[in-house]
């Protein structure tokens, strides 16, 4: 059990499971994606925000499978966002922004752009739309990168294989 109280998991110990899960969120933000615009929980329009936060593996920080912030968590991270797993941003207050797209790039699955700033503290210009309470993020411009400042290791160990 790790100090903050989650499990410390590792591969090793339900890869099966693991890997379903990763499919279950990526499924999940694409049946999101695919049903935006239908239905009686339509989207409120967007409107323009800057988000400053951790950039982070949404799968691992949302599930809690294992310890999933700075720099322990930093190799994890850029394999699941290479994977195709959704990128988010996490904010001081807790929040989970869901980053849709980045920049120029219209593509939001293994984008070289997000797997370079896995981990890094940034502030991003966007716009922010929301869906059945999913903050969703189309960044326009990343404002400042402070890179990776959560230095976790040490506690931690390097994830997902832990101390």
């Amino acid at each position: 059990m790790a100090k903050d109280g989650r499990r410390k998991i590792g591969w090793g110990a339900r890869p099966a499971k693991a890997f379903a899960g990763l499919a279950l969120v990526a499924g999940l933000a694409a049946a999101g994606l695919a049903g935006a615009g239908t239905g009686p929980a339509e989207a409120a329009a967007g409107r323009r925000v800057q988000v400053t936060g951790e950039v982070v593996d949404t799968w691992c920080a949302v599930t809690g499978i294992m310890f999933a912030y700075g720099t322990a968590h930093h190799q994890c991270a850029v394999w699941c966002a290479i994977g195709g797993i959704p990128v988010s941003i996490k904010d001081a207050a807790g929040n989970f922004y869901l980053v849709l797209r980045i920049e120029e790039d219209e593509t939001n699955v293994a984008t070289p752009r997000l797997v370079t700033i896995q981990s890094h503290e940034v502030t991003v210009d966007g716009e922010l739309v929301e869906r059945d309470g999913v903050k969703y993020l189309l960044v326009t411009k990343v404002a400042d990168d402070k890179g990776v400042i959560n230095l976790t290791h040490e506690e931690y160990g390097v994830q997902p294989f832990g101390n």
